[in-house]
């Protein structure tokens, strides 16, 4: 593979670098193998939360403790985070390697903002209504779901800041590019969930 990523220049790499090999192709479909079995997954919290949320045990219910504006600040951060994602993956195919990093860097970012939100929302609904895991069945499905979403940006930072850090002196090639391609569709599948979340856990958990 080495002899091919040194002659790669802007003229001769391909359109759609992700693709352009066996080993990248092979990844791409295993890469959707595993986006379906993730799809069960939290199509199975989902529904365990949509079974349990009314099920308080007398404590705070959802209408009381969801505070919207911030959860929709969080939510603007990751929609952006997708969209500086698309950018990423713009300069990529145009072999542009560190507008791809750039754009990968403020995608980072964005996702640490998020994930910053989500801890604090944690935070403020534990001490100031005393809304734990364990105190009912509308808390442990509410902090699961939600907490496993955020498990998941945690992990897609983790992917992406890797392949920053790791290729940054290496430069793009047919190798990476299929890497860098993955990891940003694992982050768009992060944030169609969620737009789910949001429409399912908070807008629905604020009309009851």
């Amino acid at each position: 593979m080495a002899h091919v990523e040194e002659k790669l220049t802007a003229e001769n790499f391909p359109a759609s670098p992700e693709k352009a090999t066996l080993e990248g192709k092979n990844k791409f479909l295993g890469f959707w193998l595993f986006l379906g079995g993730e799809t069960v997954l939290f199509a199975s919290l989902f529904a365990t939360f949509l079974a349990l949320k009314d099920s308080a045990a007398g404590g705070p219910t959802t209408q009381e403790i969801f505070d919207l504006p911030l959860v929709f600040a969080a939510t603007m951060l990751l929609l952006t985070s997708s969209l500086t994602s698309v950018y990423a993956m713009y300069h990529m195919k145009n072999f542009n390697f560190a507008k791809m990093q750039l754009w990968l860097i403020i995608t980072v970012l964005l996702g640490l903002a998020f994930l910053i939100l989500e801890i604090y929302e944690f935070t403020h609904y534990v001490h100031e209504y005393h809304f734990t895991i364990t105190g009912s069945a509308l808390g442990s499905s509410f902090y699961t779901l939600v907490g496993t979403h955020g498990l998941h940006v945690t992990f897609g930072l983790c992917w992406i800041v890797t392949l920053i850090v790791r290729n940054a002196r290496r430069g793009l090639s047919l190798y990476n590019a299929p890497k860098y391609y993955t990891a940003s569709l694992y982050w768009h599948f992060i944030d169609v969930v969620w737009v789910f979340i949001f429409t399912v856990v908070y807008l629905m958990g604020m009309v009851g």
